[in-house]
This record gives structure tokens, C-alpha cells and sequence, in this order.
């Protein structure tokens, strides 16, 4: 499948950069952000990305297509992961996937066992820059 194209915001690229910098960038999770950092096709201003576009702190409502079970994520720093409150760390598969996404497009997300799954993204019920949380 070819990957979607997809909208950062400066202030994330700017941030996940640092964040990247900071890392082994041979690590796997650092090595899908970067390919992510790299494909996006617009960069644009906090203030100008269309609020259905997953930035970095959004809670997103995903599908999965072969089940239809759905999932409520939030897409975070490494430091603010936990799993068990749907907190995503920007350096799992399934959170750099989702970076830049616009709802109605789907990811792969690779799944244990060597399985993939096919998300769709159906909402994102929150993102700082539609909120106007540009401090997060």
C-alpha cells in the first residue's frame, strides 16, 4: 500500500526533530519517524492545519477494518506513553503512522505476530492547534 500524504505542523517537525536528534536513530521507532518527517508533503503554521489532521497530542477515533474494532488513541511524546490510557508514543508504528494523517485516510499498522492491520481514521476528537493549545 502507498502511504498516504500528509500536513505537519513546523512546531512538531521542529519538535520531533529535536526529539530525534536526542535518540539512536537506528532504532526502529526513530528510523519510521524520520521516513515520516520525510515524506510529508505540507509543513505548514500551527495556525493554518486543517482540524482534521492528526498532530502531535491529538486523540484520534480509529477502525480497524478486518474487525471493525474501534480504538481512541492519543498520539504523545515517549515520556507521556501508557498504553493502558490509549497514550501512543510518537515512536511506536502505529504513532508515527498516524502523524499527519487526515480523517478518512488509512494506515497499516503492524501489528504483533507479524500481522498487518488496516486502520482508518473516522474522527480526531482533539487537537491543540484546533483548540488553541499551542504551548503543548
Amino acid at each position: 500500500m502507498t502511504a498516504p500524504s500528509i500536513t505537519l505542523t513546523r512546531l512538531d517537525v521542529q519538535r520531533l526533530e529535536r526529539l530525534i536528534d536526542s535518540l539512536d536513530e537506528t532504532l526502529p521507532g526513530v528510523i519510521a519517524l524520520q521516513a515520516e518527517l520525510d515524506r510529508a508533503e505540507n509543513v505548514v503554521g500551527h495556525e493554518e492545519v486543517p482540524a482534521d489532521v492528526v498532530t502531535m497530542n491529538s486523540r484520534v477515533h480509529c477502525r480497524e477494518e478486518s474487525n471493525g474494532k474501534d480504538y481512541h488513541l492519543t498520539l504523545v511524546y515517549p515520556q507521556d506513553a501508557n498504553a493502558d490510557e490509549g497514550r501512543i508514543s510518537i515512536l511506536a508504528p502505529v504513532g508515527s503512522a498516524l502523524l499527519g494523517l487526515k480523517v478518512g485516510q488509512h494506515i497499516d499498522w503492524p501489528a504483533p505476530g507479524g500481522k498487518t492491520l488496516k486502520l482508518t481514521l473516522l474522527e480526531v476528537e482533539y487537537q491543540p492547534e484546533a483548540g488553541g493549545d499551542f504551548h503543548l
